[in-house]
């Protein structure tokens, strides 16, 4: 078996619009095509043997041991990894169910798509590297260790994931409909779009003072606040020497505590220091972290941290270091195993609880106590194994937040507020906190910045606390989403034209728009990225960007199958046509996939948003009935009988109609501009593009804060240009000839532009044509007879980008095409671009009109515009000499 290719699909896609972490790979089984699991002597017993968990998959059976029951029968190879990878992923703690193997259309026998769930995209890539191994593993019957596999995914969860803290933040956003954009590999996280959007690190939000943060990183500055305000602290000083150190011990006497001035998380931390060689050491620690070093009396006590959020008490619970008990019979190694055998524990965060492990800290608290490993507690010991108790070294928490007295909460809160952290963890030593630190000896210790969530989420014991809803709560106030309107537009031909009039609509209605199109990425109608940006790098590009808030986002068919939409929903969703171009790519071998892709985006649509169909092409109206939004439709022609049953049903359209673009209530009409008074039209000889008016029209006036005379500025006020609409109807006019660029690159492109053609008035009309290079043979053909049919000469050329074709083959089937229709017309080859725009300036003919397919816009506009120079200065010297 080989795999081929392996995609990460991260949003809504062709496979599932609702599961939309998914890993599709594909994979050729090869000989193995020919070996159905019931041909495999002994496959069923091993595969048992080494996943036995696999009996609860219950497949297309339905119930537990279904998948089992199709292995018996015999299914393919490409199922058999779709389990294993879900099952492994299982097996390291990435609980996870989704999977589908399907044979794609118009490949060789024994090419599969296998596609799972994952939730960590790099865990679920080795899951798919892995379960191919193991397959052929069992396939051969030689031995397999899971072992490593689980660890590996294990150890790759923990370094990608997000952290306890952050995520529960983000689930908690999820649950609210608030969206997210992870923006880096560690803990920064976007919550919401645009301009409504709010950041998280860690549990430090975008609303976290920055001078908070300072302070609180700086234990004796927030010692010195605390102790001005009466909030009882330890007494303590600040030493960089062991001098001063010597001093401190003279002063304060032991017990003590040493630690680094801005440490974090405990490092360097020691406690309970009762000596002076201790104390040298744990100052050394100390100076590992930072130059100077806190030297405090140490409060004995319990170890208690408090949560403020947005300056109001949230919980409490006790914290408790690692540690194990001894029962007069086993050594601590012993003991540490033991603790670890709990089922709580797990490796990093996978668990409420993680595994101890046996450290630097752990040995330096052994030595301090003169214990070894092999040392035997006795019976009821108690053995502390790390100076503080994080959870992610293996300490436990217990909730304590309904004993807190009100005293306490009360001075918790000052101190948020004396501080001025609106997230804020507060370290607490005391006997307990059913009475008032300030009467039983107790001492706040520190005050955090980023306090960790985990210990108040899943402690040990007591009632877990949902920390997250009150940050949540803080950033988003009831009612916020944290969204920016969202109007996605798809399809075959006209998307870029779509996008862009949209675009210009909701700016002329005063949106700071943020847009994509296959030419690039705009930020207020300014260029941000170059190129096709029709995928889901682009969306996310615009959906991040902190001035933006109205998005208007081109949705391509490549972005959809390598990777899936960058949204989960939008407001809105067009769809422009369905034809074909692009079989045979991806793995879609037919206009009917085609669609099925396209219908990812309606699909996205919130069930109070609504789709935009075309009503005039089959497969878009097709779509309407599995959708679950609402329906407005379009049509060129106003007495469509689906757009006359759809108004007679009180539905929305825009319609084509004595030579108005008009919006349809039911059987109401708003007339909004005739077709010859948009420039866009060219005096409504560009029929495609008053197609590609009604769905602008109608998905801008979707938006009740978008008006009709909003609506008709935009439409007036889009002139079509090499600028506002590179590649789309661009003329430039020489002194005795004209150029026409197009991106009509396909059958169905191409026959709407020949149209517009026919409607101009030029003596000659000479076609300069191309063909893609990974498109199907007939596709490049008919591009040959639609241009046979309507110019009266033709230029062949080639695009510099040949796609997996030689440039004689695209000409060869291209004059196969004309030749077809029209033998006799004349025709001229000249492969390269540049030479071919440079041979029609230098030898035009009078009059005539030059269309031109551009395959790469810009270059092509560059090069016509490079010609305009040169005839300009050519002028220029002719005028000179006379």
């Amino acid at each position: 078996m080989q795999i081929l290719e392996i995609k990460v699909l991260k949003g809504p896609n062709y496979w599932s619009v609702r599961r939309t972490k998914l890993i599709q790979m594909k994979l050729d089984l090869e000989e193995k095509e020919n070996m159905p699991t019931n041909k495999i002597p002994g496959f069923r017993e091993r595969l048992e043997k080494l996943l036995p968990s696999l009996y609860e998959h219950r497949c297309s059976v339905g119930k537990p041991g279904g998948f089992f029951e199709r292995v018996d029968e015999g299914t393919w190879m490409g199922h058999v990894v779709e389990h294993i990878a879900l099952e492994i992923q299982t097996l390291a703690g990435m609980d996870t169910g989704f999977g589908r193997t399907r044979t794609p259309e118009g490949e060789k026998e024994g090419i599969y798509y296998v596609v799972f769930s994952y939730m960590e995209e790099d865990a679920g890539v080795y899951a798919a590297k892995a379960a191919v191994r193991i397959a052929q593993a069992l396939i051969s019957g030689v031995d397999y260790d899971l072992t490593e596999d689980i660890q590996q995914m294990r150890v790759i969860r923990e370094n990608t994931r997000l952290g306890p803290s952050t995520g529960c933040i983000v689930d908690e956003a999820a649950k609210r409909g608030i969206p997210y954009i992870r923006l880096n590999k560690a803990s920064l996280v976007q919550l919401g779009y645009g301009v409504n959007q709010k950041r998280i690190r860690a549990t430090i939000a975008s609303t976290t003072s920055n001078i908070a943060v300072d302070i609180a990183c700086d234990k004796e500055e927030t010692k010195m606040l605390l102790e001005a305000a009466e909030i009882p602290v330890p007494r303590g000083t600040v030493v960089r020497t062991e001098e001063g150190l010597d001093q401190a011990i003279e002063k304060f006497g032991y017990p003590l505590v040493i630690k680094p001035i801005d440490g974090n998380h405990g490092k360097g931390n020691t406690t309970n220091i009762t000596n002076r060689t201790q104390a040298i050491k744990a100052f050394d620690a100390a100076k590992a972290y930072s130059r100077s070093v806190i030297v405090e009396r140490f409060i004995t006590g319990y170890d208690f941290r408090c949560l403020v959020i947005n300056y109001k008490f949230i919980c409490a619970a006790l914290r408790t270091p690692a540690s194990v008990v001894g029962d007069g019979i086993h050594d601590i190694r012993y003991l540490i195993e033991e603790v670890n055998k709990d089922p709580r524990r797990g490796y990093g965060h996978e668990k409420v609880l993680t595994q101890i492990t046996v450290d630097q800290f752990t040995q330096k608290m052994l030595d301090d106590t003169g214990f070894t490993l092999e040392t035997v507690p006795q019976k009821g010991e108690r053995v502390l194994l790390k100076p503080t108790a994080n959870l992610s070294t293996g300490g436990t928490s217990t909730d304590i937040t309904d004993e807190v007295h009100p005293a306490n909460i009360f001075m918790f809160e000052r101190i948020a507020r004396i501080i001025g952290l609106d997230i804020c963890g507060i370290d607490v030593m005391a006997m307990d906190l059913k009475t008032p630190v300030a009467e039983n000896g107790g001492a706040i210790l520190e005050v955090n910045a980023a306090p960790g969530f985990r210990m108040h989420i899943e402690p040990a014991e007591g009632l877990p606390r949902n920390v997250a809803e009150p940050v949540v709560d803080m950033l988003f106030p009831k009612g916020s989403a944290g969204r920016i309107p969202i109007i996605a537009i798809t399809g075959t031909n006209g998307k870029t034209t779509t996008t862009r009039l949209t675009a210009h609509i909701a700016k002329s209605a005063g949106k700071k728009v943020g847009y994509t199109t296959s030419d690039g990425v705009y930020i207020q109608n300014q260029l941000m990225m170059k190129g096709d940006c029709t995928g889901p790098v682009s969306s996310t590009f615009v959906l991040k960007d902190p001035t933006v808030d109205f998005a208007v986002l081109e949705c391509a068919r490549g972005g959809i199958l390598k990777a899936g939409l960058a949204f989960q929903h939008c407001d809105v969703a067009v769809v422009t046509n369905v034809a074909a171009d692009h079989i045979g790519l991806g793995g879609i071998e037919s206009v009917e996939q085609m669609a099925k892709v396209k219908a990812v985006v309606p699909e996205t649509v919130f069930p109070h948003g609504y789709a935009v169909l075309n009503a005039d092409d089959d497969l878009v109206y097709k779509m309407k009935k599995d959708l679950k939004c609402n329906i407005a439709l379009f049509s060129m022609d106003e007495n469509n009988p689906r757009i006359k049953e759809h108004c007679a049903n009180h539905g929305l359209a825009c319609v084509y109609e004595n030579g108005y673009v008009t919006i349809m209530k039911g059987n109401w009409k708003i007339r909004v501009l005739a077709a010859r008074d948009i420039p866009l039209t060219y005096e409504a000889k560009a029929v495609h593009n008053i197609n590609n008016c009604l769905p602008a029209v109608l998905a801008a006036y979707l938006y009740r804060d978008i008006t009709i005379d909003d609506i008709r500025i935009g439409l007036q006020t889009f002139i079509p240009s090499e600028s506002l609409t590179p590649g789309r109807l661009n003329f430039f006019h020489f002194k005795h000839f004209t150029m026409l660029a197009d991106f009509a690159h396909n059958p169905h492109g191409l026959r709407l532009l020949c149209d517009f053609v026919s409607k101009l008035d030029y003596p000659t009309k000479i076609g300069v044509i191309s063909g893609t290079g990974d498109r199907r043979d007939e596709d490049i053909r008919e591009l040959g007879e639609i241009s046979a049919s309507h110019f009266d000469e033709i230029i062949i050329r080639c695009d510099k980008n040949l796609r997996g074709r030689t440039a004689d083959e695209i000409i060869d089937l291209l004059k196969e095409g004309i030749n077809k229709v029209n033998p006799d017309i004349p025709v001229l080859t000249i492969p390269n671009e540049d030479k071919a725009l440079d041979y029609i300036y230098e030898n035009a003919k009078p009059g005539a009109l030059y269309t031109i397919m551009c395959d790469v816009v810009a270059r092509a506009l560059d090069k016509i515009k490079e010609l305009k120079v040169r005839e300009e200065k050519e002028g220029q010297k002719t005028a000179q000499t006379a």
